[in-house]
């Protein structure tokens, strides 16, 4: 086995120390007293114990422009990275899996319309930063419980299909006393376009002859999001 020479035993030893400072930080003074790269760099000091991750950090948020666009960006746009692996990208993205589980708590527990704006806040987690379109059917019992989150479409970078008649054929099989129609817009910019207007006027027409409610559409956005219940679209 190869030695290391003076150098590399003091970036290691340098690392392992500024580790520890982070580590002490973190437990003792809680998330909020480590900046963004910080705890990337943390995390990633996890999954590549033996390299100096802070500049592989930095390179990270600036690459994705920010922790919220680098935790919901795909598997494979992360390990592009150079220094990116598998395991590396796999740590990222645990860190987003809990985070969703954690926040959709409240969602899954009780009533969609009394949880609202923990929904909110779980759709713009999950949905703000991604760069393709996707459009998702919430489906809810009688007593406005989730029943399903699904995803019916994924598609280009500005556009996803969706099918009036593929959304009541599910809800009914699902037996859906109401749904929640949910998609993303990768420019960043929530104001519905006229085919998000026309495509959920159908689906209202389509549900209400067959006693299922659309309870809202809402549209996600870097900016912010838009309720069409609340622009008096539905």
């Amino acid at each position: 086995m190869a030695k290391l020479d003076d150098a590399e035993i003091s970036k290691i030893h340098h690392g392992k120390g500024h580790r520890a400072r982070l580590r002490g930080r973190l437990l003792n003074g809680g998330g909020d007293t480590l900046l963004d790269h910080e705890l990337v760099e943390y995390l990633l000091a996890i999954a590549i114990p033996r390299r100096d991750t802070k500049p592989l950090a930095k390179e990270l948020i600036e690459t994705f422009g920010g922790l919220s666009a680098l935790l919901t960006a795909d598997g494979q746009s992360i390990q592009k990275v150079p220094g990116m692996g598998e395991t590396s990208a796999a740590a990222i993205k645990i860190v987003q899996a809990a985070a969703l589980r954690l926040i959709s708590e409240p969602i899954r527990e009780q009533p969609i319309l009394t949880s609202w704006q923990a929904l909110l806040d779980y759709l713009r987690a999950d949905m703000a930063h991604l760069v393709h379109e996707r459009v998702r059917v919430l489906h809810l019992n009688s007593k406005n419980r989730l029943i399903r989150d699904e995803l019916v479409s994924e598609g280009s970078i500005d556009q996803a299909a969706i099918y009036t008649r593929e959304v009541i054929k599910r809800a009914l099989e699902l037996g859906s006393a109401a749904i929640i129609l949910v998609h993303n817009h990768p420019s960043g910019d929530s104001a519905p376009s006229r085919q998000d207007i026309a495509i959920t006027k159908d689906i209202c027409d389509a549900g209400r002859k067959l006693g299922i409610a659309v309870h809202d559409h809402i549209i996600i956005g870097k900016d912010g999001h838009t309720s069409f219940r609340s622009k008096g679209l539905i």
